[in-house]
């Protein structure tokens, strides 16, 4: 268990080397300072005027690197992988919209006329949906259209591949560990699968299938018709959480999985598993909820299809993730001069916005823990002052102060509210540890 209190940098950043102790202690302080206000501008999270100008001398400093910033996290997170049986290694990609911003190295995004760069990191989970913590970014902008309407400079399509290729090489370090590679739709590209394929499968591969191809043995059969073709396996049923204008509702599919042969582009074939879950009775008005996966594990059997579709589910983290990141972290109001000091402060914000969604996660997964192990005595005070409560005699759980903290941030803790979301916790945490520094400072002005 990760001791995660108000020194969580100093386990969560052991071994780095930014080249001068200097630069891994502002690291290390800036990763605190944006934890305690997630929310606030790089100004309001310092705690002075030589504070913030230190902060910004780091993030222009081009000795610094953002993969330093990130590599001491990057060893924690595959320590912490290494406890469990099963650790799906999510990969996607978001865009960073910095439209109107006078910062230098951005690129198109959907359009040309926006502005931004683009964030494809590996995200580690557990099935239980444990955030364990990224493994791998890369970070990109787009260059500009030529003359001949096409992009030179990176082909983005390799990432997938790429991803993949990393994550096997950890497979091989972690033999007690299954490593999954799971992927929206952008990842269902032939090229990963035969290096999948070529390398001896050391990790897992299971992706949302985007292209219903042609069997080359199906006498015409394409892949989905083919794979539905007799009796379902079975069926599932889970809760669906809302999303964007749909409510959370209840979602009964039922199940197909059939082993396939496709085509590896280059007169070879791959064998994988199709898995098919289509809703059945979707309430009028919406559209059933269809997922096509492929995998290179076998699934005879519903309960090892059923397993696939639990992973693939987990996949909804990632998005969990990016949404603490853009919208809780904020980053894309930081307004700084260049895209490689955009790249710095992102990485301080990838680690930040992990520990918001593992506090989150913890709260829920494993409540009863000791709140001490995540926050310190002023912070814990700080909550109760803030919702007007009285501090308790026994020493208070994490899901105890988490829930005060998102009822700070405006979580009403009815009893059909069920239990708080990141959205709300990052909100309270703001005011807490606001709240905190108020008592220390308190206490220091009585000594």
């Amino acid at each position: 268990m990760v001791k995660v209190n108000q020194h969580w940098t100093d386990q969560e950043c052991v071994g780095m080397n930014l080249g001068d102790a200097r630069l891994n202690k502002r690291a290390m302080t800036l990763m605190e300072r944006f934890s305690a206000k997630p929310t606030a501008s790089i100004p309001q999270a310092c705690d002075s005027w030589s504070e913030t100008c230190a902060a910004y001398r780091f993030l222009s400093n081009a000795e610094v690197s953002w993969e330093g910033i990130l590599a001491p996290h990057w060893e924690r997170t595959q320590e912490r992988m290494r406890a469990h049986r099963v650790v799906l290694c999510i990969q996607d990609t978001t865009e960073l919209d910095f439209n109107g911003q006078d910062t230098d190295g951005l690129g198109p995004l959907n359009y040309e006329a926006r502005r931004g760069m683009y964030l494809h990191p590996t995200y580690a989970v557990t099935p239980e949906r444990e955030p364990l913590g990224v493994l791998d970014a890369w970070m990109w902008a787009r260059e500009e259209r030529g003359a001949d309407g096409v992009r030179p400079g990176l082909i983005e399509s390799t990432r997938w591949t790429e991803g993949y290729e990393r994550i096997a090489e950890m497979a091989t370090n972690m033999p007690d560990t299954r490593l999954v590679y799971l992927a929206d739709r952008e990842a269902d590209i032939v090229a990963m699968m035969r290096r999948a394929r070529d390398l001896g499968t050391p990790a897992d591969w299971l992706v949302r299938a985007k292209h219903d191809r042609c069997l080359p043995d199906g006498d015409g059969d394409k892949l989905w018709s083919y794979t539905t073709k007799g009796e379902a396996l079975g069926e599932i049923t889970f809760r669906m959480g809302a999303r964007e204008e749909q409510k959370a509702r209840t979602v009964r599919q039922q199940v197909w999985a059939r082993t396939v042969e496709i085509s590896d582009g280059k007169s070879g074939r791959i064998i994988a598993t199709c898995v098919v879950a289509r809703e059945i009775g979707a309430p009028k008005g919406l559209k059933p909820v269809e997922w096509r996966l492929l995998t290179n594990r076998q699934a005879s059997t519903v309960e090892q299809a059923i397993e696939l579709i639990e992973w693939y589910r987990a996949r909804w983290e990632v998005e969990i993730y990016f949404n603490v990141l853009k919208n809780g972290c904020k980053v894309e109001a930081l307004q700084l001069s260049a895209i490689d000091r955009i790249e710095r402060a992102l990485a301080l914000f990838m680690v930040v916005a992990w520990r918001v969604t593992y506090l989150m996660r913890m709260g829920r997964t494993c409540p009863d823990l000791d709140a001490s192990l995540f926050f310190d005595a002023d912070e814990i005070r700080g909550a109760y002052l803030l919702t007007k409560k009285k501090m308790p005699t026994a020493p208070p759980t994490l899901n105890e102060i988490l829930r005060l903290i998102a009822q700070v941030g405006g979580f009403l803790g009815r009893k059909s509210d069920g239990e708080p979301g990141v959205k709300t916790i990052w909100r309270g945490l703001d005011q807490v540890m606001t709240a905190a520094e108020t008592l220390r400072a308190l206490r220091e002005g009585l000594g």
